[in-house]
Protein backbone atom coordinates (compact mmCIF):
# COMPACT_ATOMS: atom_id res chain seq x y z
CA UNK A 1 0.00 0.00 0.00
CA UNK A 2 1.16 3.58 -0.69
CA UNK A 3 2.94 5.19 2.24
CA UNK A 4 0.66 7.43 4.33
CA UNK A 5 1.05 11.21 4.37
CA UNK A 6 0.79 13.29 7.55
CA UNK A 7 -1.49 16.36 7.46
CA UNK A 8 -0.47 18.73 10.27
CA UNK A 9 -3.31 21.04 11.32
CA UNK A 10 -2.71 24.19 13.36
CA UNK A 11 -4.65 27.42 12.75
CA UNK A 12 -6.17 26.06 9.54
CA UNK A 13 -9.04 23.91 10.78
CA UNK A 14 -10.95 23.46 7.52
CA UNK A 15 -11.26 21.09 4.59
CA UNK A 16 -12.23 23.57 1.89
CA UNK A 17 -9.59 25.68 0.13
CA UNK A 18 -6.96 23.80 2.14
CA UNK A 19 -3.82 23.49 0.02
CA UNK A 20 -2.08 21.15 2.46
CA UNK A 21 -5.05 18.77 2.52
CA UNK A 22 -5.37 18.83 -1.26
CA UNK A 23 -1.70 18.01 -1.74
CA UNK A 24 -1.70 15.30 0.93
CA UNK A 25 -4.83 13.64 -0.48
CA UNK A 26 -3.21 13.43 -3.90
CA UNK A 27 -0.11 11.71 -2.50
CA UNK A 28 -1.69 8.81 -0.62
CA UNK A 29 -3.61 7.82 2.52
CA UNK A 30 -3.80 10.77 4.91
CA UNK A 31 -3.28 10.90 8.68
CA UNK A 32 -4.69 14.26 9.87
CA UNK A 33 -3.10 15.35 13.16
CA UNK A 34 -3.65 18.22 15.56
CA UNK A 35 -1.18 18.73 18.41
CA UNK A 36 -2.08 20.92 21.38
CA UNK A 37 1.36 22.40 21.96
CA UNK A 38 1.50 24.59 25.06
CA UNK A 39 5.28 24.27 25.48
CA UNK A 40 6.64 25.79 22.27
CA UNK A 41 4.68 29.09 22.55
CA UNK A 42 5.72 29.45 26.23
CA UNK A 43 3.92 32.55 27.54
CA UNK A 44 1.94 32.72 24.29
CA UNK A 45 -0.03 29.54 24.81
CA UNK A 46 -3.71 29.99 24.02
CA UNK A 47 -5.94 31.89 26.45
CA UNK A 48 -8.99 30.34 28.04
CA UNK A 49 -11.42 31.91 25.56
CA UNK A 50 -9.43 30.57 22.61
CA UNK A 51 -9.37 27.10 24.17
CA UNK A 52 -13.16 27.13 24.37
CA UNK A 53 -13.31 27.85 20.63
CA UNK A 54 -10.62 25.30 19.87
CA UNK A 55 -12.59 22.48 21.54
CA UNK A 56 -15.65 23.09 19.38
CA UNK A 57 -13.64 23.72 16.21
CA UNK A 58 -11.71 20.46 16.58
CA UNK A 59 -14.94 18.57 17.21
CA UNK A 60 -16.44 20.05 14.04
CA UNK A 61 -13.29 19.27 12.03
CA UNK A 62 -13.29 15.64 13.15
CA UNK A 63 -16.96 15.27 12.20
CA UNK A 64 -16.25 16.70 8.73
CA UNK A 65 -13.24 14.42 8.27
CA UNK A 66 -15.29 11.36 9.20
CA UNK A 67 -17.81 12.27 6.48
CA UNK A 68 -14.91 11.95 4.03
CA UNK A 69 -13.80 8.57 5.38
CA UNK A 70 -11.08 9.96 7.63
CA UNK A 71 -10.67 11.15 11.23
CA UNK A 72 -8.59 13.54 13.35
CA UNK A 73 -5.72 12.31 15.51
CA UNK A 74 -5.25 14.39 18.68
CA UNK A 75 -2.04 14.60 20.67
CA UNK A 76 -0.76 16.93 23.38
CA UNK A 77 2.88 17.98 23.79
CA UNK A 78 5.71 19.50 21.73
CA UNK A 79 4.40 19.51 18.18
CA UNK A 80 7.72 19.05 16.38
CA UNK A 81 8.53 15.94 18.42
CA UNK A 82 5.06 14.40 18.16
CA UNK A 83 4.63 14.97 14.42
CA UNK A 84 8.08 13.51 13.75
CA UNK A 85 7.28 10.48 15.92
CA UNK A 86 3.95 9.82 14.20
CA UNK A 87 5.57 10.17 10.78
CA UNK A 88 8.37 7.77 11.73
CA UNK A 89 6.06 5.11 13.16
CA UNK A 90 3.64 5.38 10.22
CA UNK A 91 6.46 5.20 7.66
CA UNK A 92 5.35 8.52 6.14
CA UNK A 93 7.57 10.12 3.53
CA UNK A 94 5.87 13.54 3.62
CA UNK A 95 4.25 15.91 6.13
CA UNK A 96 2.01 18.58 4.64
CA UNK A 97 0.99 21.77 6.46
CA UNK A 98 0.17 25.41 5.85
CA UNK A 99 2.79 28.06 6.58
CA UNK A 100 2.39 29.80 9.95
CA UNK A 101 4.19 33.01 10.85
CA UNK A 102 3.96 33.39 14.62
CA UNK A 103 7.55 33.15 15.93
CA UNK A 104 6.86 29.96 17.90
CA UNK A 105 5.40 28.18 14.87
CA UNK A 106 8.35 29.18 12.73
CA UNK A 107 10.60 27.75 15.46
CA UNK A 108 8.49 24.58 15.49
CA UNK A 109 8.76 24.19 11.71
CA UNK A 110 12.55 24.53 11.90
CA UNK A 111 12.73 22.03 14.76
CA UNK A 112 10.57 19.54 12.84
CA UNK A 113 12.72 19.81 9.72
CA UNK A 114 15.83 19.23 11.81
CA UNK A 115 14.25 16.24 13.55
CA UNK A 116 13.15 14.41 10.43
CA UNK A 117 15.31 11.80 8.84
CA UNK A 118 16.32 11.71 5.19
CA UNK A 119 13.26 9.64 4.30
CA UNK A 120 10.63 12.23 5.33
CA UNK A 121 10.06 15.81 4.20
CA UNK A 122 8.04 18.73 5.60
CA UNK A 123 6.14 20.39 2.74
CA UNK A 124 4.66 23.80 3.56
CA UNK A 125 1.88 25.48 1.55
CA UNK A 126 0.29 28.94 1.47
CA UNK A 127 -3.38 29.60 2.08
CA UNK A 128 -4.06 31.36 5.38
CA UNK A 129 -3.58 34.85 3.89
CA UNK A 130 -4.44 36.69 0.70
CA UNK A 131 -0.74 36.77 -0.21
CA UNK A 132 2.15 34.93 1.46
CA UNK A 133 3.59 37.23 4.15
CA UNK A 134 6.86 38.71 2.96
CA UNK A 135 5.93 38.45 -0.73
CA UNK A 136 4.56 41.98 -1.19
CA UNK A 137 7.50 44.39 -1.10
CA UNK A 138 8.56 47.84 -2.26
CA UNK A 139 10.29 48.41 -5.58
CA UNK A 140 13.63 47.97 -3.83
CA UNK A 141 12.50 44.66 -2.34
CA UNK A 142 12.03 45.91 1.22
CA UNK A 143 8.97 45.09 3.39
CA UNK A 144 6.35 47.79 3.74
CA UNK A 145 6.20 49.48 7.13
CA UNK A 146 3.09 51.57 6.54
CA UNK A 147 -0.30 50.04 5.84
CA UNK A 148 -1.64 52.33 3.09
CA UNK A 149 1.16 51.69 0.55
CA UNK A 150 1.00 48.01 1.50
CA UNK A 151 -2.72 47.96 0.67
CA UNK A 152 -2.12 49.71 -2.65
CA UNK A 153 0.59 47.23 -3.58
CA UNK A 154 -1.28 44.09 -2.50
CA UNK A 155 -4.52 44.99 -4.26
CA UNK A 156 -2.65 44.80 -7.57
CA UNK A 157 -2.52 41.03 -6.99
CA UNK A 158 -6.23 40.76 -6.27
CA UNK A 159 -8.56 39.00 -6.63
CA UNK A 160 -6.92 35.98 -5.02
CA UNK A 161 -6.93 32.59 -6.67
CA UNK A 162 -10.34 30.90 -6.75
CA UNK A 163 -10.87 28.69 -3.67
CA UNK A 164 -10.35 24.95 -4.12
CA UNK A 165 -13.16 22.62 -3.10
CA UNK A 166 -12.98 19.91 -0.48
CA UNK A 167 -11.82 16.50 -1.78
CA UNK A 168 -14.72 14.11 -2.31
CA UNK A 169 -12.92 11.41 -0.33
CA UNK A 170 -9.85 11.25 1.89
CA UNK A 171 -8.16 7.86 1.84
CA UNK A 172 -7.48 6.35 5.26
CA UNK A 173 -4.26 4.58 6.28
CA UNK A 174 -4.18 0.85 6.98
CA UNK A 175 -3.43 1.57 10.64
CA UNK A 176 -4.38 4.62 12.67
CA UNK A 177 -2.03 6.07 15.32
CA UNK A 178 -3.32 6.31 18.88
CA UNK A 179 -5.29 9.46 19.65
CA UNK A 180 -6.22 11.42 22.75
CA UNK A 181 -9.90 11.98 23.48
CA UNK A 182 -10.84 15.63 23.05
CA UNK A 183 -12.84 15.62 26.31
CA UNK A 184 -9.73 14.55 28.24
CA UNK A 185 -8.05 17.81 27.35
CA UNK A 186 -10.61 19.67 29.53
CA UNK A 187 -10.59 22.79 27.35
CA UNK A 188 -14.11 23.83 28.41
CA UNK A 189 -14.81 25.71 31.65
CA UNK A 190 -16.92 23.76 34.12
CA UNK A 191 -16.83 25.22 37.64
CA UNK A 192 -18.05 27.78 36.94
CA UNK A 193 -19.00 27.61 33.26
CA UNK A 194 -18.27 31.22 32.35
CA UNK A 195 -18.74 30.53 28.62
CA UNK A 196 -22.52 30.14 28.45
CA UNK A 197 -22.69 33.42 26.53
CA UNK A 198 -20.11 32.14 24.05
CA UNK A 199 -22.34 29.26 23.02
CA UNK A 200 -25.29 31.60 22.46
CA UNK A 201 -23.27 33.95 20.26
CA UNK A 202 -21.09 31.61 18.20
CA UNK A 203 -20.96 28.40 16.17
CA UNK A 204 -17.29 27.42 15.82
CA UNK A 205 -16.26 25.30 12.85
CA UNK A 206 -16.28 25.46 9.07
CA UNK A 207 -20.08 25.34 8.81
CA UNK A 208 -20.44 28.21 11.28
CA UNK A 209 -17.85 30.22 9.36
CA UNK A 210 -19.69 29.83 6.06
CA UNK A 211 -22.99 30.73 7.68
CA UNK A 212 -21.43 33.97 8.95
CA UNK A 213 -20.06 34.72 5.48
CA UNK A 214 -23.54 34.23 3.99
CA UNK A 215 -25.09 36.47 6.66
CA UNK A 216 -22.58 39.23 5.99
CA UNK A 217 -22.80 39.41 2.19
CA UNK A 218 -25.79 41.76 2.08
CA UNK A 219 -24.29 43.96 4.81
CA UNK A 220 -20.88 44.30 3.18
CA UNK A 221 -21.79 47.23 0.92
CA UNK A 222 -22.79 49.25 4.01
CA UNK A 223 -19.70 48.27 5.94
CA UNK A 224 -17.89 51.62 5.62
CA UNK A 225 -20.44 53.43 7.77
CA UNK A 226 -22.04 50.51 9.58
CA UNK A 227 -18.80 49.13 11.05
CA UNK A 228 -18.62 52.15 13.38
CA UNK A 229 -22.11 51.74 14.83
CA UNK A 230 -22.07 49.32 17.78
CA UNK A 231 -25.88 49.35 18.07
CA UNK A 232 -26.40 48.43 14.41
CA UNK A 233 -24.39 45.27 13.78
CA UNK A 234 -22.62 45.66 10.45
CA UNK A 235 -19.37 43.88 11.23
CA UNK A 236 -18.66 40.51 9.65
CA UNK A 237 -18.05 38.58 12.91
CA UNK A 238 -15.60 36.49 10.93
CA UNK A 239 -12.44 37.25 12.94
CA UNK A 240 -12.48 34.08 15.10
CA UNK A 241 -13.25 31.91 12.06
CA UNK A 242 -10.34 33.51 10.21
CA UNK A 243 -8.01 33.17 13.17
CA UNK A 244 -8.66 29.45 13.50
CA UNK A 245 -8.56 29.00 9.74
CA UNK A 246 -12.10 27.66 9.48
CA UNK A 247 -12.50 29.71 6.33
CA UNK A 248 -9.89 31.09 3.95
CA UNK A 249 -9.60 34.83 3.23
CA UNK A 250 -9.76 33.99 -0.48
CA UNK A 251 -13.16 32.36 -0.01
CA UNK A 252 -14.44 35.43 1.88
CA UNK A 253 -13.02 37.82 -0.74
CA UNK A 254 -14.77 36.06 -3.62
CA UNK A 255 -18.10 35.54 -1.82
CA UNK A 256 -18.36 39.08 -0.49
CA UNK A 257 -17.05 40.80 -3.64
CA UNK A 258 -19.30 38.94 -6.09
CA UNK A 259 -21.84 40.50 -8.45
CA UNK A 260 -19.93 43.78 -8.73
CA UNK A 261 -20.43 44.88 -5.11
CA UNK A 262 -18.29 47.79 -3.92
CA UNK A 263 -16.88 46.37 -0.71
CA UNK A 264 -13.52 48.12 -0.75
CA UNK A 265 -13.64 49.10 2.90
CA UNK A 266 -14.12 45.50 4.00
CA UNK A 267 -11.43 44.32 1.61
CA UNK A 268 -9.07 46.74 3.35
CA UNK A 269 -9.84 45.02 6.65
CA UNK A 270 -8.85 41.66 5.16
CA UNK A 271 -5.66 43.26 3.88
CA UNK A 272 -4.97 44.75 7.35
CA UNK A 273 -4.86 41.14 8.60
CA UNK A 274 -2.20 40.39 5.96
CA UNK A 275 -0.36 43.57 6.95
CA UNK A 276 -0.25 42.48 10.60
CA UNK A 277 1.31 39.15 9.62
CA UNK A 278 3.96 40.98 7.61
CA UNK A 279 4.73 43.09 10.68
CA UNK A 280 5.38 40.10 12.97
CA UNK A 281 7.36 38.37 10.24
CA UNK A 282 9.78 41.30 10.39
CA UNK A 283 9.37 42.06 14.11
CA UNK A 284 8.72 38.75 15.93
CA UNK A 285 8.70 40.47 19.36
CA UNK A 286 5.98 42.95 18.34
CA UNK A 287 3.56 41.59 20.94
CA UNK A 288 5.72 42.74 23.82
CA UNK A 289 8.12 45.40 22.57
CA UNK A 290 7.51 49.00 21.52
CA UNK A 291 8.19 49.43 17.81
CA UNK A 292 9.12 53.08 18.48
CA UNK A 293 12.06 52.93 20.88
CA UNK A 294 11.42 56.34 22.35
CA UNK A 295 8.27 54.97 24.01
CA UNK A 296 10.56 52.90 26.23
CA UNK A 297 10.83 56.16 28.20
CA UNK A 298 7.05 56.49 28.56
CA UNK A 299 6.19 56.92 32.27
CA UNK A 300 3.32 54.44 32.38
CA UNK A 301 1.79 54.24 35.84
CA UNK A 302 3.35 51.61 38.10
CA UNK A 303 1.39 48.39 37.59
CA UNK A 304 2.66 47.13 40.95
CA UNK A 305 0.63 49.83 42.68
CA UNK A 306 -2.58 48.61 44.32
CA UNK A 307 -4.43 51.72 43.08
CA UNK A 308 -3.38 51.11 39.48
CA UNK A 309 -4.25 47.42 39.71
CA UNK A 310 -7.68 48.35 41.07
CA UNK A 311 -8.30 50.66 38.11
CA UNK A 312 -7.13 47.98 35.70
CA UNK A 313 -9.51 45.55 37.38
CA UNK A 314 -12.34 48.08 36.98
CA UNK A 315 -11.49 48.35 33.28
CA UNK A 316 -11.50 44.56 32.90
CA UNK A 317 -14.88 44.24 34.62
CA UNK A 318 -16.54 47.17 32.84
CA UNK A 319 -16.77 49.41 35.91
CA UNK A 320 -14.96 52.55 34.72
CA UNK A 321 -17.95 54.93 34.81
CA UNK A 322 -17.70 55.43 31.04
CA UNK A 323 -20.70 53.54 29.60
CA UNK A 324 -19.27 52.88 26.12
CA UNK A 325 -16.07 51.44 27.61
CA UNK A 326 -17.96 49.38 30.16
CA UNK A 327 -20.34 48.01 27.53
CA UNK A 328 -17.43 46.82 25.41
CA UNK A 329 -15.58 45.18 28.27
CA UNK A 330 -18.72 43.37 29.40
CA UNK A 331 -19.51 42.24 25.87
CA UNK A 332 -15.98 40.82 25.79
CA UNK A 333 -16.44 38.93 29.05
CA UNK A 334 -19.84 37.52 28.11
CA UNK A 335 -19.25 36.65 24.44
CA UNK A 336 -15.46 36.54 24.01
CA UNK A 337 -15.63 39.27 21.39
CA UNK A 338 -15.95 43.04 21.17
CA UNK A 339 -17.17 45.40 18.46
CA UNK A 340 -14.22 46.83 16.50
CA UNK A 341 -14.96 50.52 17.13
CA UNK A 342 -15.41 49.84 20.83
CA UNK A 343 -12.13 47.90 20.95
CA UNK A 344 -10.33 51.08 19.89
CA UNK A 345 -12.20 53.16 22.46
CA UNK A 346 -11.52 50.68 25.27
CA UNK A 347 -7.84 50.35 24.33
CA UNK A 348 -7.41 54.12 24.11
CA UNK A 349 -9.07 54.52 27.51
CA UNK A 350 -6.64 52.09 29.15
CA UNK A 351 -3.49 53.57 27.63
CA UNK A 352 -4.38 57.26 27.69
CA UNK A 353 -7.06 57.84 30.32
CA UNK A 354 -5.62 55.38 32.83
CA UNK A 355 -2.03 55.68 31.52
CA UNK A 356 -1.51 51.92 31.81
CA UNK A 357 1.03 50.20 29.56
CA UNK A 358 -0.59 48.82 26.39
CA UNK A 359 1.04 45.44 27.05
CA UNK A 360 -1.22 44.87 30.06
CA UNK A 361 -4.28 45.35 27.86
CA UNK A 362 -2.84 43.17 25.14
CA UNK A 363 -2.35 40.37 27.65
CA UNK A 364 -5.96 40.69 28.86
CA UNK A 365 -7.29 40.56 25.30
CA UNK A 366 -5.04 37.56 24.59
CA UNK A 367 -6.74 35.62 27.37
CA UNK A 368 -10.33 36.77 26.85
CA UNK A 369 -10.78 37.15 23.08
CA UNK A 370 -11.93 34.16 21.06
CA UNK A 371 -10.17 35.75 18.07
CA UNK A 372 -6.94 36.43 19.98
CA UNK A 373 -4.45 36.60 17.13
CA UNK A 374 -0.82 37.42 17.91
CA UNK A 375 -0.25 39.62 14.87
CA UNK A 376 -3.59 41.43 14.83
CA UNK A 377 -3.77 41.89 18.61
CA UNK A 378 -0.26 43.33 18.84
CA UNK A 379 -0.61 45.51 15.74
CA UNK A 380 -3.93 46.96 16.88
CA UNK A 381 -2.73 47.72 20.42
CA UNK A 382 0.44 49.38 19.17
CA UNK A 383 -1.61 51.39 16.67
CA UNK A 384 -3.89 52.75 19.40
CA UNK A 385 -1.07 53.37 21.89
CA UNK A 386 1.00 55.25 19.32
CA UNK A 387 3.97 52.92 19.78
CA UNK A 388 3.71 50.98 16.50
CA UNK A 389 5.63 51.31 13.25
CA UNK A 390 2.33 52.49 11.74
CA UNK A 391 0.14 53.96 14.45
CA UNK A 392 -2.14 56.71 15.59
CA UNK A 393 -0.34 59.65 17.19
CA UNK A 394 -0.33 59.36 20.98
CA UNK A 395 -1.64 62.91 21.31
CA UNK A 396 -4.84 61.91 19.48
CA UNK A 397 -6.78 60.90 22.56
CA UNK A 398 -10.22 59.42 21.97
CA UNK A 399 -13.02 61.05 23.96
CA UNK A 400 -15.21 58.07 24.96
CA UNK A 401 -18.29 60.16 25.73
CA UNK A 402 -18.37 62.02 22.43
CA UNK A 403 -17.51 58.81 20.55
CA UNK A 404 -20.49 57.15 22.19
CA UNK A 405 -22.90 59.85 21.02
CA UNK A 406 -21.30 60.26 17.59
CA UNK A 407 -21.74 56.58 16.79
CA UNK A 408 -25.18 56.17 18.35
CA UNK A 409 -24.11 53.61 20.94
CA UNK A 410 -27.15 54.00 23.19
CA UNK A 411 -28.78 50.64 22.42
CA UNK A 412 -25.39 48.93 22.62
CA UNK A 413 -24.85 50.34 26.10
CA UNK A 414 -28.33 49.35 27.25
CA UNK A 415 -27.70 45.80 26.00
CA UNK A 416 -24.48 45.24 27.93
CA UNK A 417 -24.83 47.55 30.93
CA UNK A 418 -28.18 46.61 32.48
CA UNK A 419 -27.85 49.27 35.20
CA UNK A 420 -28.44 51.85 32.45
CA UNK A 421 -31.25 50.08 30.58
CA UNK A 422 -33.87 52.64 31.65
CA UNK A 423 -31.86 55.68 30.49
CA UNK A 424 -32.70 57.22 27.13
CA UNK A 425 -30.33 59.14 24.89
CA UNK A 426 -28.46 61.38 25.57
CA UNK A 427 -28.38 60.50 29.28
CA UNK A 428 -27.17 56.93 28.77
CA UNK A 429 -23.88 58.12 27.26
CA UNK A 430 -22.87 60.05 30.40
CA UNK A 431 -25.33 59.58 33.27
CA UNK A 432 -22.97 61.18 35.77
CA UNK A 433 -22.84 64.49 33.89
CA UNK A 434 -26.64 64.49 33.53
CA UNK A 435 -27.16 63.84 37.23
CA UNK A 436 -28.99 60.55 36.71
CA UNK A 437 -26.35 57.98 37.57
CA UNK A 438 -27.97 54.86 39.10
CA UNK A 439 -26.90 53.78 42.58
CA UNK A 440 -25.39 50.53 41.29
CA UNK A 441 -23.29 52.16 38.55
CA UNK A 442 -19.83 53.62 39.35
CA UNK A 443 -18.66 57.20 38.97
CA UNK A 444 -15.88 57.89 36.49
CA UNK A 445 -12.43 56.67 37.50
CA UNK A 446 -11.07 59.96 36.18
CA UNK A 447 -12.54 62.87 34.25
CA UNK A 448 -11.76 63.15 30.55
CA UNK A 449 -10.07 66.56 30.84
CA UNK A 450 -7.86 65.49 33.75
CA UNK A 451 -6.96 62.25 31.99
CA UNK A 452 -6.06 64.05 28.79
CA UNK A 453 -3.84 66.54 30.60
CA UNK A 454 -2.06 63.76 32.50
CA UNK A 455 -1.47 61.77 29.31
CA UNK A 456 -0.09 64.75 27.39
CA UNK A 457 2.21 65.62 30.29
CA UNK A 458 3.52 62.05 30.38
CA UNK A 459 4.11 62.18 26.64
CA UNK A 460 6.49 65.11 27.11
CA UNK A 461 8.99 62.67 28.54
CA UNK A 462 8.81 60.62 25.32
CA UNK A 463 9.27 63.71 23.17
CA UNK A 464 12.24 64.84 25.25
Amino acid sequence: MTKPVILWFRRDLRLSDQAALRAAAERGPVIPVYVLDEDTPRHRKMGRASLWWLHHSLKSLDENLRQKGSRLILRRGIAANIIADIAHKAGASEIHALHHYEPWWRNSERALKEGLGENCELVLHDGNYLMPPGSVTTGSGDPYKIYTPFWKALREYMPPTEPVRTPQKIDAPADWPASDALEDWALLPTDPNWATGFAKAWTPGEDGARANVDAFIDKATGYEDGRNLPSDEHTSRLSPHLHFGEVSPAYIWHRVSGQGRDVTTYQKELVWRDYAQNVILRYPEYGGKNARDRFDKMPWRDFRSAAVRDEFDAWCKGRTGYPIVDAGMRELWITGWMHNRVRMIAASFLTKHLLIDWREGEKWFWDTLIDADYASNATNWQWVAGTGIDSNMFVRIMAPLSQSEKFNAGDYIRTWVPELVDLDDPYVHDPEAHGCIPDDYPSKLIGHKAARERALQAYQQVKG
